[in-house]
């Protein structure tokens, strides 16, 4: 395979400027459980939202709701609705809902079905600098539709006049309710606010103060002043963040360094330590009230802890707090903070300019090691045409698009030949290419526009010329996917509705293709999925949000995946008949209704089932056998059809036999397509699932090799897969996956070796059960993710050499000839590895191992070479299939390969012919490369 390690992709970084997470703890009735719901809300600077799910510690980002031009994300809040008992008594959760501020005076909520804005706040007030949420009432479960207003949380916003606001979140509405405080003539601008308890609240100003307000009354209750600047410095100090602690305490950070420690009872400074050399930007305490961490303008989170004596005399009061350590996780500017703390998880995550999120551990503080979360989108902003050898990349509201000349042309670099700016203001959610790269179609949340790419003549340059052609739809979309043919257009909607329309190409280049006015809706099936997860609204479930789409090469099938882990399929029915009616409805009442539309997840399924259309002698049904694909144990990372041959087998001109009649005015061919095709999904687990669609069962591969044969390098990694690429060249049957920082390669015609499978293959067939009921012995923590270590969210967990001793345990022994009566106990066992492989053993190892011994030539899939060979080797980017090389030849009898030697990856396309060796461009966006602001510089530096 031949690798061009490109930087030329300038895909700029966006600034993190909040963090929220969905719960501050667990539910109080269920503390050793975190919340199914528990999501991570990341605001960035473009506009967008991305929403992380925990997962364990596995970290996965499942969404991204997209902004727009000037939509720069200021501030995060999530709220939930009370919780309800339903008449069997069952607990139901209350409905979560997510709020955003940002650079305009309303409070904007989203809708976490579509992704999209859902409402905004009125009122006439200036411009909302921060905001926070009532804390919730504790009161009894209610019945469905008893919730009352007092029991809602309501929203507190301060504005850039100086004054503060109460909106009203009751009724599934958010409105103004009325002014807690107006603005002084002085008008300080209010820059942190914070809740002490239901009624109270703690804003800080622009005017070295620290007002405490009764929300009820509006009456100020007391007003703390921090005092004129430093010298030669700026005369006000801004009190950037106010935070409450669990004995009602606050602390303060602001424009000095410092953060203050006040009484929760006379509202009195208690305490003052300078941890920073410059403005203090957020805050964030432990639940327990015994830590805080605060980060800033000088890139670093400090560590500030104190004792758990409360009888301590009040002299001795100053001494409570103190500074521990201080480390710099991140490059430039930490500007926000987000805590929460479980039984399980137990995290700090900060972010800020320099675009990376960083998980730090809470309750385990020093003793495990922090966490970078990727910077780069989990779906990759990168398409290709290999026949036209482009690659588009597209950010914001731009498209650009390169062409990359092979070796044989030279060493000429990639070139632009065409740039594509949206005149609206809505940030691009999904971009495709055919492979000729004569379509290219953008979607946006508003619309999808289509565009004809015009390759230039010999002798006029290289640029493309760019036609606009008419819109599919007036709507907007999440996904779009072209069929490597450009015959079909498939658009998910932002409500995860499926439509798929035909594109008729002239046969004179020079003419613009046209889209044919009627979209095939195709329907997903009846899932019984029962979890009453708090993320589901109005707009529909949040788990059955489509997150992957692809058509087969041949573009016959076409999947869609969502964040349950549920995939749905269609195929095409019948054969392109160019002299058929282009669009052909069959709506009469009595016509026939088959099997395969029975399940559909539509309400208006009576219409769909009389309603029948046909396009050039072709429909878009369900697969038969899509019900056999089973759901996946966790969310699909990845989507991807492997390249069959060529669609040159024989297929008769149109659909023969097929003629209207006087009793069939709507005739259609039933042919399905002959040849099985193979899609391959990635798990978040790093499960590979290798599936037969039209067969709806897992392939022979996918069975021989269970997850615990993989490779322990695969098995190990943090970060979910991105993409893949397919080498089905020369009788070859690999794939290389790549994420944010590694590339595996995997070849499908070889298995993995499993442990102690000769002897397995050498078992009679009665000691086969024998063999599954011992395997199933050994395995422990059924249904948890052994590969990792146990941690509490973060890093991996800390060197004993490296953990300080805090603790002196006694150890009663006999004589020096007696044994011990006693054994030392680790102190950090807690978050060691699995004490033996046997953790790590799958259920299905043994099965799997007999299905080898079954081959008919009775030899090991896998090749001679050990994979201690095959790690000693170093990778090779460039002529990795070069003939003649004994490395080469060995790594051919391996079933695996991998490297972590490039940068942050933003993508890796192929390009060049589908009957060439496989060349690939593979981007990358190291840290260094980023186009940031200057950042502060210390003293010391």
């Amino acid at each position: 395979m031949d690798i061009h390690r490109s930087r030329f992709i300038p895909y700029p970084p966006s600034a993190i400027n909040a963090l929220a997470f969905s719960h501050p703890h667990p539910h109080p009735d269920d503390e050793d459980e975190d919340p199914i719901s528990l999501r991570l809300a990341i605001g960035r600077a473009n506009g967008n939202i991305e929403i992380w799910n925990p997962a364990n510690g596995t970290w996965l980002q499942e969404r991204t709701f997209y902004g727009g031009k000037d939509r720069s994300v200021e501030g995060l809040a999530w709220t939930q609705e009370p919780d309800e008992q339903n008449p069997g008594g069952k607990t139901l959760p209350g409905r979560l809902r997510l709020f955003s501020i940002g650079y305009s005076n309303s409070v904007t909520e989203w809708d976490l079905g579509t992704g999209l804005p859902l409402r905004h706040s009125d009122g006439n007030h200036s411009e909302v600098w921060c905001f926070a949420v009532q804390p919730k009432a504790k009161t009894s479960l209610t019945a469905p539709g008893e919730v009352g207003a007092e029991d809602q949380q309501k929203l507190v916003a301060g504005c850039a006049d100086g004054s503060l606001v109460l909106l009203s979140t009751a009724e599934d509405e958010l409105i103004f309710e009325k002014y807690v405080s107006r603005s002084s003539t002085k008008k300080a601008r209010v820059l942190s606010v914070t809740y002490k308890d239901r009624n109270v609240i703690l804003a800080g100003f622009a005017d070295s103060t620290i007002r405490v307000l009764d929300t009820r009354n509006g009456s100020v209750l007391r007003t703390i002043s921090l005092g004129s600047g430093p010298l030669g410095g700026p005369k006000e100090t801004l009190v950037w963040k106010v935070k409450c602690l669990s004995n009602g305490d606050f602390v303060s950070g602001d424009s000095t360094g410092d953060i203050r420690i006040y009484d929760g009872k006379n509202f009195s400074q208690t305490q003052r330590i300078s941890g920073h050399e410059a403005d203090v930007l957020d805050l964030a305490v432990s639940r327990d009230g015994t830590m805080i961490f605060s980060c800033g303008m000088d890139r670093r989170t400090c560590f500030y802890t104190c004792n758990k004596k409360t009888g301590a005399p009040q002299a001795n009061r100053g001494e409570k707090w103190r500074k521990v350590s201080h480390k710099r996780y991140h490059d430039h500017d930490v500007k926000a903070m987000a805590t929460y703390e479980g039984n399980t998880l137990s995290v700090v995550v900060s972010g800020g300019i320099d675009t990376q999120p960083v998980v730090i551990p809470l309750r385990t503080f020093g003793k495990e090691l922090s966490r970078a979360l990727p910077a780069l989108p989990h779906t990759p902003p990168l398409v290709s045409a290999p026949e036209a050898r482009l690659v588009v990349g597209w950010w914001n509201c731009e498209v650009r698009i390169w062409r990359v000349k092979s070796q044989e042309d030279g060493t000429e670099k990639p070139k632009v030949v065409a740039r594509l700016a949206l005149q609206g203001d809505e940030n691009i959610t999904s971009v495709s290419i055919t492979k000729d790269g004569r379509l290219l179609t953008i979607a946006t949340g508003r619309e999808v526009k289509l565009f004809q790419l015009v390759q230039p003549s010999p002798g006029a340059g290289s640029g493309l010329r760019i036609r606009k052609l008419d819109n599919v739809s007036a709507s907007g979309a999440r996904l779009v996917r072209f069929t490597a043919d450009g015959k079909w257009l498939a658009r998910v909607t932002v409500a995860s509705e499926v439509h798929i329309a035909r594109i008729i190409s002239p046969e004179d280049e020079e003419d613009r293709p046209r889209v044919l006015p009627q979209l095939l809706p195709l329907r997903r099936l009846r899932r019984d999925y029962a979890p009453q997860n708090a993320l589901n609204g109005p707009s529909g479930q949040y788990e059955r949000a489509i997150t992957h789409a692809e058509f087969s090469s041949d573009g016959a099938l076409f999947a869609v995946a969502d964040i349950a882990g549920y995939i749905d399929t269609w195929v095409t029915e019948g054969h392109e008949d160019s002299t058929a009616l282009e669009i052909d409805i069959d709506s009469d009442s009595s016509a026939s209704v088959d099997d395969d539309d029975s399940d559909y997840e539509d309400e208006d399924e009576e219409k769909v089932r009389k309603e029948r259309i046909t396009i050039l002698g072709q429909r878009w049904i369900r697969n038969p056998t899509a019900h056999l694909l089973p759901c996946l144990e966790s969310m699909p990372v990845l989507l991807s059809f492997q390249p069959g041959p060529n669609s040159s087998r024989p297929e008769p001109n149109g659909n023969p036999a097929v003629h209207a009649t006087r009793h069939n005015p709507h005739p259609h061919s039933h042919d399905l397509p002959e040849v099985e095709h193979q899609l391959l999904v990635v798990s978040a687990r790093h499960q590979l699932y290798h599936f037969e669609v039209l067969a709806g069962r897992l392939s022979e591969w996918s069975r021989r090799n269970p997850l615990s044969s993989y490779p322990p390098q695969f098995r190990l990694l943090k970060d979910a897969a991105k993409g893949c690429t397919w080498d089905v060249v020369d009788k070859r049957n690999r794939v290389w996956l790549y994420g944010e920082n590694w590339v595996f390669m995997f070849d499908l015609e070889r298995d993995f070796p499993i442990q102690g499978s000769t002897e397995v293959a050498n078992m009679s067939n009665g000691d086969e059960g024998k063999q599954m009921a011992v395997s199933k012995k050994r395995k422990r923590g059924k249904g948890k993710d052994l590969s990792r270590k146990k941690n509490s969210g973060a890093g991996d967990a800390v060197s004993e050499q490296n953990i300080p001793v805090t603790k002196l345990r006694t150890f009663a022994g006999g004589k020096s000839d007696e044994a011990p009566t006693h054994a030392w106990t680790d102190l950090n066992d807690a978050y060691a590895a699995p004490d033996s492989d046997s953790d790590l053993e799958d259920e299905h190892q043994a099965l799997a191992s007999l299905r080898r011994s079954t081959e008919q030539d009775g030899v090991s899939s896998f090749g001679s070479v050990t994979n201690g060979e095959l790690l000693t080797k170093g990778p090779t980017s460039d002529q990795e299939d070069t003939e003649g090389s004994s490395d080469v030849r060995k790594r051919r009898q391996e079933p695996w390969w991998h490297t972590f030697k490039y940068r942050p990856i933003l993508g890796m396309v192929p390009v060049g012919g589908h009957d060439q060796p496989l060349e690939v461009v593979l981007v990358e966006r190291p840290p260094w490369d980023l186009d940031l602001p200057p950042r502060f510089v210390g003293s010391h530096e």
